[in-house]
């Protein structure tokens, strides 16, 4: 059996953005690999690229040069429609400001993602119940948004992110907009999807968050000047 490639392949990344006639380099020569059921946190300060780097992991840019792999596609080879899909596809975000729609029950928030694939509403319903219930939200799936505590609202997100299966998390400052108790419980959620086997990206600035990762490549000037195994440990 043919080994399974790596989820996230970058090879010497590069992204530079023209401000007339200036450039900024954002991101330089960044080279790493995320295996399937790894949890890698990203951490950096304001600058550091890690917001480049998050948009680039997650399709919604491309780098200036170098290689990225998702699941073994070359993301340079895709057009903006086959972007759109691997995205949809491979990839489940979870945001810091939840984008979900307000005036959309959570049952339907999570039921969104599997409406491009083409599923009947029996299957999609289905699916997004698990999803719901397995982020502690089945009593919750007919309430609006805006009845739903700030914690509840990443839940949602989060079942939201896993229910087409994807071959990665990508969670961009996930618990920035919680206080301490809900964002106990959203890296405890991220903790346990990890230990089922899934693979998470999360991409943060603080310390403590990143200390409930495996792994933590950080950030600076755009390029990586740590990535190692973690040895911090995560506060109660």
């Amino acid at each position: 059996m043919p080994a399974r490639p790596p989820v996230i392949e970058l090879n010497e990344v590069s992204k530079t953005y023209h401000v007339g006639e200036i450039a900024v380099h954002a991101l330089n020569g960044i080279t790493a690999t995320v295996e399937s059921g790894e949890y890698l946190a990203i951490i950096g300060s304001s600058g550091s690229g890690k917001s480049t780097l998050m948009n680039i992991l997650g399709c919604l840019d491309v780098p200036s040069s170098g290689i990225y792999r998702l699941n073994g596609l070359d993301v340079r080879t895709a057009h903006e429609d086959e972007l759109a899909d691997l995205r949809n596809r491979e990839i489940g975000f979870v945001f810091q400001s939840f984008n979900l729609i307000p005036r959309t029950r959570a049952l339907a928030n999570v039921e969104l993602p599997l409406a491009y694939g083409g599923l009947d509403r029996a299957q999609r319903h289905e699916r997004a119940m698990r999803a719901l219930t397995d982020v502690g939200l089945a009593s919750r799936v007919h309430h609006l948004p805006s009845e739903l505590s700030g914690g509840q609202q990443q839940r949602v997100a989060i079942a939201r992110a896993l229910v087409t299966n994807p071959a990665m998390i990508l969670a961009d400052e996930p618990t920035g907009n919680l206080d301490t108790a809900s964002t106990r419980e959203i890296l405890d959620i991220l903790e346990r999807l990890s230990e089922e086997g899934r693979t998470i990206v999360l991409i943060t600035h603080e310390h403590e968050v990143a200390a409930h990762a495996d792994r933590i490549i950080e950030l600076s000037d755009g390029r990586i000047v740590s990535d190692a195994a973690n040895a911090l440990e995560p506060s109660s």
